[in-house]
């Protein structure tokens, strides 16, 4: 063993004698202050029992805790929801003019007017609730039999039809589609076009959109011939496109609706610039309370997403201040029957038909009900009678008494 080793043993011995006699002098001390000393600490392990720490913490004057009473009831607390004010507003549009107004309808719709997104506050629902147009068509197209079923025996006549529409179904509007003018159907003259028109007017007394074949060179002839037959009718011409802009027709659209007091259905397939430049040009020609606006409603399982996408970015881009986009949407939720799903024979886990093809319509529409729609285009009744329970449900959330929450946390299924 060297020297430094010996010397070193040595100390540490001395230090073990010393021991007892510092544990003596220190057992009367609450605390010992060093100073001018290192530690060098391997491995340190620190060892606290509860009840030396507790007795000494009641010997420093510190009460030891009580423990907790039992719970025996639920803490109060009160909702409080969140206030949010935005600095835009959609613009209100009027669709249909009664006799005081100029033209024949028993009433009239007015949509938009919503100052928050659709159904995110209970003090502030859409003004307007959502309305609901029912299709028509003058031409017998291909419609699955689940969809045809309550109209077969009036498809042929389109004025019986939409007084079917409103008499039975209760539908807020009639749409009647002149696909009969498209040059690759029939291509039928817009004089009667505008005769088919005038006989729905007669049968019903609800607004009527009237929608054309989509061709842009033909349906603007189609809308002014209606436009004049119908002056002051407050019609919603569907649609004007981008593509009428580029055929030089768009402007004898506009001026119809200006010169005869309707209104305009501004079509854009799912792109927002579109849309707004679109509306830039309608607004050369016509005020901003005249134009509603169609994003494009895809069917469920083929886009749907892009489709709720868009027309909830055009709304919170309205309610944020964007001029451009305040204005009422439609949905062509009719478009769910595109789907295969809605109409083709399928696997037994899939559901009949009969139910299969209204639940398709219908989820298209509420979906597009969350984003903020005003006007849907349909056409089964069940999907019908769905969403309007479903409208009146969300406008009236909020009116009805409180319960207390045991009758329900205690509810029996």
């Amino acid at each position: 063993m060297s020297r430094d080793e010996k010397k070193g043993k040595a100390i540490d011995e001395s230090l073990l004698e010393l021991a007892p006699g510092l544990m003596d002098l220190l057992s009367h001390v609450h605390r010992v202050e060093l100073e001018h000393i290192e530690l060098e600490v391997g491995d340190l392990e620190i060892w606290l029992n509860p009840s030396v720490l507790l007795s000494s913490l009641t010997g420093c004057g510190i009460a030891e805790p009580k423990p907790q009473a039992k719970p025996t009831a639920l803490i109060p607390e009160v909702y409080m929801p969140e206030h949010e004010e935005y600095p835009g507003r959609i613009r209100e549009i009027t669709l249909g003019a009664t006799k005081g107004d100029g033209g024949s309808r028993g009433r009239t719709v007015t949509i938009g007017g919503a100052t928050h997104p659709a159904y995110t506050s209970l003090e502030n629902p859409p003004p307007h609730p959502p309305v609901i147009s029912m299709d028509v068509f003058d031409y017998l197209v291909p419609l699955p039999k689940t969809l045809k079923k309550p109209f077969e025996e009036v498809m042929g006549d389109p004025a019986e039809w939409a007084r079917l529409l409103v008499e039975k179904y209760r539908a807020d509007l009639v749409t009647v589609h002149l696909l009969s003018t498209d040059p690759l159907i029939k291509d039928t003259p817009p004089r009667e076009a505008a005769r088919t028109v005038e006989g729905v007017l007669q049968a019903v007394d609800v607004p009527l959109v009237i929608g054309g074949c989509g061709d842009p060179k033909k349906d603007p002839l189609v809308f002014a011939e209606v436009g004049e037959m119908a002056h002051g009718e407050g019609l919603l011409l569907n649609s004007v496109t981008l593509d009428m802009a580029e055929a030089q027709t768009l402007e004898t659209v506009a001026r119809t609706a200006q010169d005869h007091g309707h209104k305009v259905l501004a079509f854009s397939p799912l792109e927002l610039n579109s849309a707004k430049e679109l509306n830039r040009r309608l607004y050369e020609y016509l005020p901003p309370e005249s134009i509603v606006m169609d994003l494009t409603t895809v069917a469920l399982g083929y886009g749907l997403e892009y489709s709720f996408s868009i027309h909830e970015r055009a709304r919170l881009a309205a309610l944020s201040g964007d001029t451009e986009l305040q204005h009422p949407t439609s949905s062509g939720s009719t478009n769910a029957w595109a789907a295969r799903e809605a109409w083709m024979k399928l696997d037994p886990a899939y559901g009949p038909l009969e139910i299969r093809g209204p639940i398709w319509e219908t989820l298209n529409a509420l979906i597009l009900l969350l984003a903020g729609v005003d006007l849907f285009m349909m056409m089964h009744p069940a999907a019908i009678r769905t969403l309007r329970e479903v409208i009146h449900r969300l406008q009236e959330t909020g009116t009805a008494p409180s319960r207390a929450p045991a009758d329900w946390v205690t509810a029996r299924m």
